[in-house]
């Protein structure tokens, strides 16, 4: 998604999400695409953010899409606008540290566009208090980006999915352990009602890194050894089979920093 001119932050002149469900959704589309820019798509929007370009800002999508582009050149804009000069600081302070910075304001723009509907449409004290609260139920796009929503621990997940590696001694036998203590399979149907409780109970905060979206016992979930952070299966490619011969699983925004390191 090269940076050019001429797109606005909707997703067309007459976009206008008029309902608390509809500015809810536009949302979860938007915030779908900044997530995506700052963790599955890490190393190109990196590249598109040259400092050598004039003011830039990061634009995300109803339709889970991003773009690095120029402001828009109407005063005043249709739409509150993003961060502008996100380029400007990208050489000049950790990658980590920068990436932080742009979530923070991406999550603040996130939350402007959503009100900035609630005024437009008249919400009222009920209406913006729902949109709120609906809002709030996702983790930021700071947290997802640094890590700071976890979930339950390795050590607890292999505890619970795998107790039946622990007495195996040799080396091959504590690989295979590991491996798999960062793999959450989905349940069989055949499996008890009080285990799929348990299960939820245990993995209820766990979020997915890329999507964000909430930890499910009958979905297939993998743990970055790098970062240690969760993700869906089908949000990172990676199937059951396909992991069965991974020893020690990077995600890409893990595999995006040691290829440019």
């Amino acid at each position: 998604m090269e940076a050019g001119g001429g797109v606005g932050v909707g997703a067309g002149p007459n976009y206008n999400p008029r309902t608390v469900e509809e500015v809810f959704k536009d949302f979860k589309g938007r915030r779908a695409g900044l997530i995506k820019a700052l963790t599955n798509d890490v190393e190109d929007f990196y590249r598109q953010c040259d400092p050598e370009k004039e003011n830039l800002c990061l634009y995300g999508f109803p339709s889970e899409q991003w773009e690095v582009n120029l402001p828009a050149e109407e005063v005043p804009p249709e739409l509150p606008e993003p961060a502008l000069g996100i380029n400007f600081a990208r050489d000049g302070m950790q990658e980590k540290d920068w990436l932080s910075l742009v979530a923070v304001h991406s999550d603040a723009w996130l939350l402007s566009v959503a009100f900035y509907f609630g005024a437009r449409f008249g919400f009222d004290k009920a209406d913006r208090k729902r949109l709120f609260n609906m809002i709030n139920e996702f983790p930021t796009i700071f947290e997802i980006v640094t890590g700071s929503v976890k979930k339950q621990s390795k050590e607890k997940s292999s505890v619970s999915n795998h107790s039946s590696n622990k007495s195996k001694s040799n080396s091959k036998g504590r690989d295979s352990q590991v491996k798999y203590s960062r793999i959450a399979q989905p349940k069989d149907d055949d499996e008890g009602l009080d285990d799929d409780e348990e299960d939820d109970d245990e993995h209820g905060d766990t979020l997915c890194g890329a999507c964000g979206d909430n930890y499910a016992a009958d979905e297939f979930w993998i743990c970055c050894d790098i970062c240690e952070k969760w993700f869906h299966g089908k949000c990172v490619k990676i199937t059951p089979a396909r992991a069965e011969h991974i020893k020690q699983y990077k995600c890409p925004s893990c595999s995006n920093k040691r290829a440019r390191s």
